[in-house]
């Protein structure tokens, strides 16, 4: 017997929301729903939204494959969810083609205009701009990749044809849809957005205030973009009229002009790499591989705590937070040396997630005390001497898992990176601020950075879809999320939650969290229990509250299909 479900979501989410620092967090924790989960048999959806989780189910009834339901997924979250992706900022894809029994990994990111020089984001005095000063405006803006890189696998992957996936979206662009809590708790939070003229007119009311909740918004302008791309596919985007908007609109900002050029747009292509795997307790986990720094940092992360009983610690106790910590900090500092574009730089990937390696890296955790700081390793890389640098990277994203009916499964990571990205729209869609994951703080000291900015190069990320596989090769575990360079910790930590814990996804997804900021860490009420032993062994803790977006399937051993939601957001499991 067929049945169908969609959870319930949206009630704990018209609470109001804390004052948050937008330079610190500008996409902001605002509160938790009910734990949300779902079973199902033949197929499955979980997205950050009912409406983008559902689109992608009714294109996986119609008989599409996971790559069809995704393009469908992403695009009405881009309507309903602007300020964490859309097709105007970048991708990762981690797909699992059951037929050949293949896993592909495809590489979204945007790239930097041709003219990019390493004092991008330096003031004339040759100072490094601050996060908002640099984010705002067009010079922040990548070349998008998420229209080509859905293309890219599409051409392999999909069964229905390009223009059907894009029906859900195109309507509900046209017939409107209820503005949400969380999109409203946003929109009143950023006041920059708000004086962004061409969003204040679309999003705002003539007051200034947010369009309220349940306002019914259309957008006829990216109805016309949709219908365009769907026609001419993701040419039409690259090329012609969207381009020239596009270019117009970043080299015209008022603030910080950009250099980017229609040729820049022309010349984007997507790129499949090789998968990046390892393994965790007999289990293969796989990933993206750079420019993104998850795998490797997931895979780092859970070969160091590998050698801990972290069943016998169980969720929640200070031990298995601080091993995580401090095995989370270990994998920053080695992002922060080796990681960036490695189609501009050697990459030493394999040798940072060699088992030997991780063994040395792990002898530094010390289980009773935090390490005073969390050095990077020693690999060498042909011919550069690089020096440790940061990229904020702000965590403003999306994720969403799919399987479909035939066993094929996607893992989706989007951004435009900062909330509401570049705060620049055209044509009825946000552009992001890729552009400022970059390390550009210490070009201004004149230090050689992996991660510096140069013409055309993809800038480093931390997004971590993932597939796990079990002994035997079949996929079992399907999950991502959003959160900027802390989606390593938090997909580590659901990993461990999912292994070693045995917990559901809906609870994996909903598990207390304890994120390592700087020098502090965010440690989420649920985990108070915590807090004691963790400032016993050193660490600085403050309580709070992180909009994660974890979105978890599980696949049994009889096929049956096991959805989980981060209730922290609006998410859904959709399925039959």
């Amino acid at each position: 017997m067929q049945f169908c479900f969609r959870a319930a979501v949206l009630a704990a989410f018209f609470a109001p929301v804390a004052a948050w620092s937008a330079e610190a967090l500008p996409e902001a924790a605002t509160g938790r729903a009910e734990v949300k989960g779902g079973t199902a048999k033949s197929y499955m959806v979980v997205a950050a939204n009912p409406l983008a989780a559902d689109a992608g189910a009714a294109i996986l009834k119609a008989g599409g494959s996971a790559i069809d339901a995704a393009i469908a997924v992403q695009l009405v979250l881009n309507i309903v969810e602007p300020q964490s992706s859309g097709i105007g900022g970048g991708s990762f894809i981690v797909y699992w083609d059951a037929k050949t029994k293949t896993l592909h990994t495809y590489d979204g990111r945007e790239t930097a205009p041709a003219a990019a020089r390493e004092n991008r984001f330096l003031t004339q005095d040759g100072k490094p701009m601050g996060r908002m000063q640099a984010i705002v405006g067009g010079k922040s803006v990548g070349v998008p990749g998420t229209l080509r890189v859905l293309e890219l696998a599409h051409k392999s992957h999909g069964k229905l044809p390009w223009t059907k996936d894009f029906e859900p979206a195109i309507k509900l662009a046209t017939d409107g849809f209820s503005v949400s809590p969380r999109l409203n708790a946003l929109l009143a939070g950023d006041s920059t957005f708000n004086s962004m003229e061409t969003a204040r007119k679309f999003y705002y009311q003539a007051d200034g205030s947010p369009l309220a909740v349940g306002t019914l918004l259309k957008s006829p302008e990216f109805a016309t973009t949709l219908r365009t791309v769907a026609a001419g596919g993701a040419d039409a985007f690259y090329n012609g009229k969207i381009a020239e908007d596009i270019v117009r609109t970043v080299t015209s900002a008022t603030r910080n002009p950009s250099d980017m050029t229609v040729a820049d747009v022309k010349a984007y292509k997507a790129v499949e790499r090789p998968p990046l795997c390892g393994m965790y307790r007999g289990h293969k986990i796989c990933g993206m591989g750079p420019p993104s720094s998850g795998a490797v940092g997931v895979l780092q992360s859970l070969g160091a705590i590998e050698r801990f009983d972290l069943r016998a610690m169980g969720p929640g106790s200070a031990e298995a937070e601080h091993l995580l910590i401090e095995a989370g900090r270990l994998a920053l500092a080695d992002r922060a040396v080796y990681l960036a574009d490695p189609d501009r730089i050697p990459v030493p990937t394999q040798a940072l997630i060699d088992p030997a390696y991780i063994k040395q890296r792990s002898a530094l955790i010390d289980p009773a005390h935090r390490m005073a700081t969390a050095p990077a390793g020693q690999v060498p890389v042909k011919g550069a001497r690089l020096v440790p640098a940061d990229s904020p990277e702000l965590p403003s994203t999306s994720h969403f898992s799919i399987v479909d009916k035939d066993g094929n499964a996607l893992a989706m990571t989007t951004t435009v990176e900062s909330g509401f990205g570049s705060r620049l729209m055209v044509d009825g869609f946000i552009l992001n601020n890729q552009l400022t994951d970059f390390s550009y703080e210490d070009v201004a000291e004149n230090r050689t950075v992996a991660n510096r900015v140069e013409g055309g190069k993809r800038p480093r990320s931390s997004m971590s879809p993932t597939i796990v596989f079990d002994a035997g090769g079949k996929p079992e575990m399907v999950l991502g999320s959003p959160l900027g360079a802390a989606i390593v910790g938090i997909v580590t930590k659901a990993l461990v939650a999912l292994i070693d814990w045995q917990m559901t996804p809906a609870d994996a997804a909903a598990v207390p969290g304890a994120l390592f900021m700087g020098n502090s860490v965010l440690l989420e009420e649920g985990l108070a229990k915590a807090e004691p032993g963790l400032k016993d062994r050193g660490h600085n803790v403050r309580v709070g509250d992180y909009a994660s977006g974890l979105h978890i399937i599980t696949i049994g051993k009889d096929g049956t299909l096991h959805g989980g939601a981060d209730p922290r957001r609006e998410g859904t499991v959709a399925g039959e």
